[in-house]
């Protein structure tokens, strides 16, 4: 590659990449990134997708982690981007006109579910109140002595109440059991499980802790102002630039990789010990999504009029429904009512769409490498809550499980997950380690969502990444000040 040495050499421009991009610019040392693609963002880029004036979100669109997750915070992103957060952080309709909603202020939520008020309180009141201690835990390695044990010791009890066959005892209808099961479905996995049930809750607790934001502009915003960054505190960046060998980086001291574990293997090779290659190899990928985007003339007309104000919405029915959703696509099957998650982010952003026009952003869990178009299959879905949205339909633009991997290298087989949120492999990820973000080759760290904490826009695999980088390659103990200001 072209250029003069530097000390660091970052390959892919996602979040990750570009958190540890940041970290060792700030940290005084000479960075540059590579991203194979025209434009820096991995998973969280922006663009025309259907129609001219239309900014669809390609991959992520709300953003759970963005208060919460504690590179953000340090980094400041709140202050160098717009972020609003609807007072409505999820809904979910079920048959009849009825829905969950999930209210910023929990009082509310448990006052419009009605008998299961009291229920949801207990749940979800400890964790609420303690959403920044259920970010700490959950955004870090399993393997690490919880900083605040009592806040995990509760989250870990509702973990396995709602994670096994005991999971509706507390309720007695069924709106609140749906709500849970359709933030537990954003991990693409079979329901119930412990490690479903820890994504409900981590998601629930930012849900009325914080709020879900939606940045203005689009998630391109996120990615935006840490290139932003890291350019300002002298890190270059080199698009259109595609790395296949670790040669092609040399002799950068430090390199970290934004990149799947598969992908780790195909360029590391035989830098890699055997006995590390194989234990990648062996990592297992999770199921996909197909994903459409839509333009539309107007508001989606949700039966329940409190949705047309909520930024994520879950749709799927009951919680049986979607747990009978998502067992067909761990089985291979493709569901014929499938679990669709939905954002409207133009009811708060109205750069998104022109002269009142919306842009709806959609998708649903398929089996790994599915070629088959879902747009039928999730249109179907929104009409059964929301009549007449087919009438809306500008334009969409549809893309397969097999399309997001071309799109991204790192979503193997349409695995936006970078690898199966199980259990064990939140534990060991990619492999069972201490220090899971070193590789055995000298200098060489993973920094992707394959790494821990997993899954998710928060900077935070890249951060972890960049510190041990730092304090082992060029000795540097304390962790550079990233705020806005310094």
């Amino acid at each position: 590659m072209p250029g003069q040495a530097v000390d660091v050499a970052v390959v892919g421009a996602g979040p990750n990449g570009l958190a540890a991009a940041v970290t060792m610019a700030r940290a005084g040392l000479s960075v540059r990134v590579y991203e194979r693609n025209s434009t820096v963002g991995g998973g969280a880029r922006t663009a025309e997708l259907t129609l001219p004036g239309f900014h669809h979100d390609i991959c992520s669109a709300v953003h759970p982690m963005a208060l919460a997750s504690g590179f953000f915070r340090r980094f400041g992103l709140a202050e160098r981007i717009e972020l609003v957060v609807p007072e409505i952080s999820y809904g979910h309709p079920l048959d009849g006109g009825r829905a969950g909603i999930a209210f910023r202020d929990l009082e509310r939520t448990a006052d419009h579910l009605g008998i299961d008020g009291g229920a949801w309180r207990s749940l979800m009141g400890p964790l609420a109140r303690r959403a920044d201690q259920v970010a700490q835990f959950a955004g870090s390695p399993l393997l690490r002595i919880p900083a605040h044990p009592v806040t995990t010791a509760r989250f870990g009890l509702r973990s396995l109440e709602q994670g096994s066959p005991l999971w509706n005892l507390r309720f007695r209808d069924e709106v609140a059991p749906a709500m849970l099961t359709g933030v537990a479905a954003h991990s693409i996995r079979t329901m119930p499980s412990p490690s479903t049930a820890g994504a409900a809750l981590s998601l629930g607790a930012y849900a009325h802790g914080r709020g879900w934001p939606v940045p203005i502009g689009g998630s391109q915003a996120i990615v935006d102002a840490l290139a932003a960054d890291l350019i300002a505190h002298g890190g270059e960046i080199e698009t259109d630039a595609e790395i296949t060998d670790l040669e092609q980086v040399r002799p950068a001291r430090a390199v970290l990789l934004d990149v799947a574990p598969k992908n780790l293997v195909r360029i590391a090779g035989d830098r890699l010990p055997a006995r590390y290659r194989a234990a990648l190899e062996r990592f297992r990928y999770g199921n996909a999504v197909a994903k459409v985007d839509f333009a539309l003339s107007g508001p989606v007309p949700w039966q329940n009029e409190l949705l047309r104000s909520a930024g994520t919405i879950h749709v799927g029915g009951t919680r049986a429904e979607i747990a009978a959703a998502e067992k067909a696509v761990a089985e291979g099957r493709h569901s014929d009512a499938p679990y669709v998650l939905v954002s409207q982010p133009s009811i708060v952003d109205g750069s998104r769409a022109p002269g009142g026009a919306q842009v709806l952003w959609a998708y649903t869990h398929v089996p790994r490498d599915s070629d088959l178009d879902q747009t039928e299959a999730i249109t179907r879905q929104l009409e059964r809550f929301a009549p007449g949205f087919r009438d809306l339909v500008l334009a969409s633009s549809s893309r397969t499980a097999k399309d997001l991997e071309n799109y991204d290298p790192n979503y193997i087989g349409g695995d936006i997950a970078a690898g199966a949120a199980s259990l064990w492999q939140l534990a060991a990820r990619p492999t069972l380690s201490l220090n899971p973000w070193a590789t055995p080759a000298e200098g060489v760290y993973l920094c992707s969502s394959s790494t821990p904490p997993g899954p998710g826009v928060h900077g935070l695999a890249g951060w972890y990444a960049a510190r041990r980088a730092l304090k082992a390659v060029f000795g540097i103990d304390n962790p550079p000040d990233l705020s806005p200001r310094s």
